[in-house]
């Protein structure tokens, strides 16, 4: 056993009345008030969330971007400078150690961010794979805090934040999945443009020094704008609406790209990757569908998707009823012979067959 890690945030979040669960090793706030109120309030204002437990990893050298080539399953060589991309590290037998976002910070200067869970099989990955290549791998996890803001009002919110200056790219003109320089009162900030929500909003990278200070100017910047505190578990039910794979759920080392929707994600055609020859995979393995039931009643993990006669052809890896939508809905691997939707399909909820429809992902899609 070990000590429980705490993120350099736990005072504030002590302060709000936060609940707290182990994730990944790490005590993280689960709710403040209630899952329904922050996950509705990402939805129509604003929510702020603590992603400090996240693992970042700088990637620098002359060689980098072809090094990122080989070791995931992207072509990260093609990402231009002020560009972030999502990216699997695979194992040499196809399965998935983690799904990552990269950063191209210069020519030869990358940030990789990957999950909480997986930071020591990522480090090590990363490291084997630099052998006899011109780069510098380091994990620079503790040095840094990650704060996320989501929602509609999030640009208007950060734009207004005492203390954040010198944007390198004026707010309404940052892209999606691209970052920004700052700084956060005289010290180094950066503003990705991504996140885990479904929701526009920003990741912020900040030193762990600095973070208590930047939330606590967030969030009163934000009162204003519907801002709240949110936790895990708005999280996850805003990324499931989302169609979002979580590591531990949707993906793990047994997983192939493919199987998860994420064939699009590896790059076939290069010449050489980590994982390459077993991206394909067993005949008959069961793929990720997404699915939709009416009533209150929600499948959740590990529940068994089943057919009229009871045979069980699937699992559920995430279920919720959906705040947004306000029915069930579910992502589960099933046998490829069912996933065209062309057999009825029922979720196994203790005991009670409910209906269920195959739905493309994502279950939500935010207004533009």
């Amino acid at each position: 056993m070990t000590d429980p890690r705490y993120t350099p945030l736990r005072e504030r979040h002590e302060a709000l009345g936060a609940s707290f669960t182990d994730f990944g090793g790490w005590q993280m706030p689960v709710r403040y008030t209630s899952d329904l109120a922050e996950h509705h309030a990402v939805r129509a204002s604003a929510g702020i969330f603590d992603i400090s437990h996240m693992a970042e990893f700088t990637i620098i050298g002359a060689g980098a971007g072809e090094y990122l080539d080989y070791a995931l399953a992207g072509r990260l060589s093609a990402l231009a400078v002020g560009k972030a991309k999502y990216s699997l590290l695979l194992a040499e037998d196809g399965g998935i150690i983690d799904d990552v976002i990269v950063y191209r910070l210069g020519d030869d200067d990358f940030l990789i961010i990957s999950n909480a869970g997986n930071r020591d099989a990522v480090r090590e990955a990363l490291l084997t794979r630099t052998t006899d290549r011109e780069v510098a791998v380091e994990d620079v996890s503790d040095d840094y805090a990650l704060i996320a803001v989501q929602g509609p009002n999030a640009e208007a919110i950060l734009a207004g934040t005492p203390g954040i200056d010198d944007v390198s790219i004026p707010w309404a003109e940052q892209k999606y999945y691209a970052w920004a320089t700052a700084v956060y009162n005289g010290k180094p900030l950066l503003l990705a443009r991504t996140g885990y929500t479904g929701e526009d909003g920003f990741e912020l990278l900040v030193a762990a020094e600095d973070a208590a200070a930047l939330w606590d100017a967030v969030v009163a910047a934000g009162a204003e704008h519907g801002l709240v505190p949110a936790g895990l578990a708005a999280r996850d039910t805003l990324r499931l609406e989302a169609g979002m794979p979580l590591y531990g759920h949707e993906l793990n080392r047994e997983t192939k790209p493919a199987q998860a929707g994420l064939g699009r994600v590896v790059v076939s055609d290069k010449e050489s990757f980590v994982g390459k020859s077993g991206t394909t995979p067993a005949e008959g393995a069961r793929v990720l569908v997404g699915l939709a039931a009416e009533g209150r009643r929600a499948g959740r993990a590990e529940y068994a998707v089943v057919t009229e006669d009871g045979a069980v052809i699937g699992e559920i890896t995430s279920g919720a009823l959906s705040p947004t939508l306000g029915h069930p809905i579910a992502m589960a691997f099933v046998d490829p012979a069912v996933a065209d939707g062309s057999v009825p399909l029922f979720l196994d909820v203790r005991g009670t067959k409910i209906p269920a429809t195959i739905t493309a992902l994502p279950f939500y899609r935010r207004k533009k």
